[in-house]
């Protein structure tokens, strides 16, 4: 009988696991959907910066330009801006980005090249300095769905690093949502800033949508923002001003966009992984009654023979 109390409270713990994974799963789909919407809300302001800074570049043209940020070179040290979350229960997330981290600093020290790291996620923070990896700054507690102000925040420690030439290139290494189950770890130069890459024709929508009450995600391309500014667009200002006042925001922006993307990722990550610990603890739960109802069949049986063998035994 102690065998079958066993199995009933192992039953009863495998339920309870699998309420809280279902849970979890749950509140991750709603913060994917969060994390669609922002997406959404701040990309009219991309699109209009972006359509800003093309018109400036036809104009003037960025190769002759007086600007910091978009001037090369001859890089020394580079800055490795890896992002990762807080929290674990996320799949693979974490430690593809840190192992893509540790690929890409090997790379770079191997081709001679000074590296520091600046990191975001606390999962990164204690991997990366129990190993006394070089570390130039580090950021926690950002909310899983990310901000405008946050990603100002840290667009400007690593700009102010890059201005002050304590550093000569800056790399982002995050995570690029590709779907519910799929996701890809890229590394992307962040500064010096790269002219050609203002425009981006293939860019995507990701949409969380409901259909025959499953979730999935529906991806389509973005409308076509980039067309021209009228030809009587006035500019009160001289392009080289503007230029210097739009590029910090351009940064921000490319940042936060990089930051929504892994905010996804690791959403979509979270959301599969609670979705596979849910379907185990149904498996289990079933195996497991199965025993239960074997067992106490068994024990039932020993009870009938035995109070046959003690009444043949009276006889």
């Amino acid at each position: 009988m102690a065998n079958l109390k066993e199995i009933r409270d192992r039953i009863s713990s495998v339920k309870n696991t699998r309420k809280i994974t279902e849970a979890m799963r749950l509140v991750a789909a709603a913060k994917v959907r969060r994390a669609q919407e922002q997406v959404l809300r701040s990309r009219p302001f991309a699109d209009r910066l972006a359509r800003v800074l093309q018109n400036l570049q036809t104009r003037m043209g960025f190769a002759g330009a007086d600007a910091p940020l978009l001037a090369e070179r001859d890089v020394r040290r580079i800055t490795l801006l890896s992002v990762t979350g807080d929290r674990g229960l996320c799949g693979g997330y974490n430690s593809n980005i840190i192992k893509r981290t540790e690929q890409r600093f090997a790379e770079l020290k191997g081709q001679g090249y000074e590296v520091d790291m600046v990191l975001m996620g606390r999962k990164a923070i204690t991997y990366f300095q129990n190993r006394n990896y070089p570390i130039r700054a580090t950021f926690t507690g950002l909310e899983q769905v990310p901000t405008a102000a946050e990603a100002d925040n840290i667009a400007s420690e690593v700009l102010a690093e890059f201005l002050s030439g304590s550093t000569d290139r800056v790399e982002i290494i995050f995570t690029k949502f590709i779907n519910l189950v799929s996701s890809q770890p890229v590394v992307q130069t962040l500064l010096p800033l790269d002219p050609q890459g203002i425009a981006v024709s293939d860019d995507e929508i990701f949409r969380l949508i409901t259909r025959d009450g499953q979730l999935g995600v529906e991806v389509s391309k973005r409308e076509n923002a980039s067309a021209p500014l009228p030809s009587d667009f006035v500019f009160e200002q001289s392009p080289e001003q503007l230029l210097n006042a739009l590029l910090p925001l351009y940064l921000s922006n490319q940042l936060l966009r990089s930051l929504q993307e892994a905010a996804a990722s690791e959403l979509a990550s979270r959301m599969t992984a609670m979705n596979n610990a849910s379907d185990n603890a149904k498996a289990l739960a079933k195996t497991l009654t199965l025993d239960y109802n074997k067992a106490r069949q068994a024990a039932i049986t020993q009870e009938i023979l035995e109070v046959v063998g003690g009444s043949a035994g009276m006889g």
